[in-house]
């Protein structure tokens, strides 16, 4: 019994010495404080409004033809409203081209935002590596990217140290 005593109490004294240490961060608090984030966000926002505004007036010009079509299609021949129809279709692939080319998977939004972004993510990834490795941590969580923390200690909150770590 003693034995069993002591294997237990030897066991819980290395899982105590292997025990992880776990902190969390909230990267958009962390990228809130970066001035050059700012300034991304910011360009990108008017990159989008600029996109945006464009293929809206194309569309008011479809829209036009569209309804200037409708008052003239009665006293159009066959050939003429046919040209005119696929005049129209033809402009709203048009658009919706141009608005893939903008908005789509790999449009201009997208490799501007990485354009702009990825270079503060990896500052950000770099400092929090290094308070890491600084801490002693096997593992910081990113509050931000995970949804449904119910509980998260104050004192675990390494986004000051990741801060810090980058000069703000």
């Amino acid at each position: 019994m003693k034995r069993l005593i002591l294997i237990v109490v030897a066991l819980f004294a290395v899982m105590q010495l292997n025990a992880q240490k776990v902190g969390y961060i909230a990267t958009e608090t962390i990228l809130s404080y970066i001035p050059q984030y700012k300034t991304a966000q910011s360009k990108l926002e008017v990159l989008n409004n600029q996109y945006k505004n464009e293929i809206e007036a194309k569309y008011k010009s479809i829209e036009a033809l569209y309804q200037k079509y409708q008052a003239s299609k009665a006293s159009l021949s066959a050939a003429e409203r046919q040209y005119k129809e696929e005049e129209i279709i033809s402009k709203e692939q048009e658009v919706k081209a141009l608005q893939k080319k903008y908005f789509g998977q790999d449009g201009a939004m997208q490799k501007k935002s990485e354009e702009l972004l990825n270079p503060i993510k990896a500052m950000v990834s770099s400092a929090i590596e290094k308070v890491a490795k600084a801490g002693n941590y096997s593992l910081i969580i990113d509050l931000s990217a995970i949804q449904g923390v119910a509980y998260a200690k104050a004192d675990d909150d390494l986004s000051k140290a990741v801060l810090a770590q980058l000069g703000y």
